[in-house]
């Protein structure tokens, strides 16, 4: 018996302990996009009539569903094409004209926790960066209004997710996951053509990454090309992986059009398919008299001049829906992409670098895009990577002395939530005046 308990002793020793079991994020996600949903839900269907530029896309929907004509023809079609399956499911009333822009806004909070898990690996950060989108109001403002907006963002943080799980994936499974991504992309493209950028950026970053793993290696420039020994994307060699990214995006954008060939007035056919294109470039750079809600793209990180989507009587009752960001998130966020930056170049610490450059990349295009106007609702897309931010920047400090600070942080942001409440849910106001109480600063509405 005591040699038998020596033996065992024995393979004990030569054997290894198992490693810790990576925690699976999938329940996680899951459940912070039903909570996500289900606040989106409530009351979605308030007020009961067309609200701000739903005016535009709500009867091109129709129009779309009834294949009568081309509507709304500066924009593509999938956004449109959505609000459609709502009308089909649910009937031609408010319930059915945003139920998809629900959806669509519980899919961009899993987005952003998909894609702190995919830089971290850990369930906290990712958790607390989806409560922080989830609190931000920009994503539950526009996942209850049939815009195009909330479809865009949802699909374009859905292949940047895509992409950071190509990024790290094993041998020989990162091509469907690349593939998965450019279709996303495409697809957020088909939403809205500010998407456009998102696509360039996303390529110009895998050429980025690969030559600072090249540096990295001390391997020649050229190895960048290569899809051998390849820390990142392995498999995938650039000239080809970058060449199918670009026409699985443009598949999955000209596939949207194909209901437009069915229309009874005015049908597309693939002759006019690119010289379409070109006319929905011409109006939407086309010069627009001044609107009292526009802003100039500088101004948007700074909260200046939000947009009131509604405040008239409806439903019985004095309505609001004022489109804002959380200003804990906004203003904070801003402070975080600095500390992700700063932290990320110093520390040479690539995953908070990219927290922080996530910001950047989704707000420097504002700059250089040719729009006569401009309103603080584009800013839709970098406000949501903000909360990225927030949550990688609280992951790095959030130690020592500060241990407590995020969830203190994620409280104040929840008050904020509580007390900007009414005029984000159009909930019933006392008066035509009762805006003033949410008024902070002069160029508030």
């Amino acid at each position: 018996m005591h040699a038998s308990t020596s033996i065992d002793a024995a393979r004990l020793r030569a054997k290894p302990p198992p490693m810790p079991a990576r925690p699976r994020p999938f329940l996680a996600a899951i459940l912070i996009g039903l909570v996500a949903e289900m606040l989106f839900l409530w009351g979605v269907a308030t007020p009961h009539m067309l609200v701000f530029d739903e005016i535009h896309y709500v009867p091109a929907a129709r129009a779309l569903l009834a294949m009568q004509a081309p509507l709304n023809t500066e924009h593509p079609l999938l956004a449109k094409e959505f609000i459609a399956a709502g009308i089909a499911l649910f009937g031609d009333n408010s319930f059915g004209w945003r139920f998809f822009s629900t959806i669509a806004g519980a899919a961009t909070v899993m987005g952003v926790f998909a894609i702190l898990w995919l830089l971290f690996g850990r369930i906290r950060p990712a958790a607390m960066g989806a409560a922080f989108a989830l609190l931000n109001f920009t994503i539950y403002v526009e996942a209850r209004i049939a815009m195009l907006d909330g479809f865009l963002a949802a699909f374009t943080v859905l292949a940047v997710a895509a992409m950071l799980w190509a990024m790290d994936a094993p041998p020989g499974r990162a091509w469907p996951r690349w593939m998965l991504s450019g279709a996303l992309f495409g697809l957020a493209i088909a939403a809205k053509w500010l998407a456009l950028p998102y696509l360039a950026l996303a390529s110009a970053a895998f050429l980025i990454v690969r030559w600072r793993d090249a540096r990295a290696a001390k391997r020649p420039l050229a190895a960048i090309f290569s899809a051998r020994d390849q820390p990142h994307w392995p498999g995938l060699p650039a000239i080809p992986a970058l060449a199918a990214f670009g026409l699985v995006a443009a598949a999955a954008y000209f596939l949207t059009f194909v209901p437009a060939f069915f229309y009874r007035d005015d049908p597309m056919t693939l002759a006019k398919l690119l010289p379409f294109q070109a006319q929905m470039y011409a109006q939407q750079t086309q010069v627009l008299p001044h609107h009292t809600y526009q802003s100039d793209w500088w101004t948007w990180p700074l909260m200046i001049r939000p947009i009131w989507y509604l405040y008239e009587h409806a439903d019985g009752a004095m309505r609001g829906v004022l489109m804002i960001g959380n200003p804990a998130v906004l203003w904070g966020g801003l402070v975080a992409v600095l500390g992700c930056l700063w932290s990320g170049w110093s520390e040479r610490n690539g995953r908070l670098l990219a927290a922080g450059l996530l910001w950047v990349a989704a707000y420097l295009p504002w700059a250089i895009i040719p729009k006569s106007l401009g309103f603080f609702y584009y800013y839709y897309v970098p406000s949501i990577a903000l909360p990225i931010a927030l949550a990688a920047a609280w992951d790095r400090y959030a130690k020592g002395k500060l241990i407590y600070w995020d969830e203190g942080f994620l409280v104040m942001c929840f008050g904020l939530a509580v007390y900007f409440f009414p005029i984000l849910s159009a909930a019933p106001l006392a008066n035509e005046q009762a805006f003033q109480h949410w008024m902070w600063f002069s160029t508030w509405p």
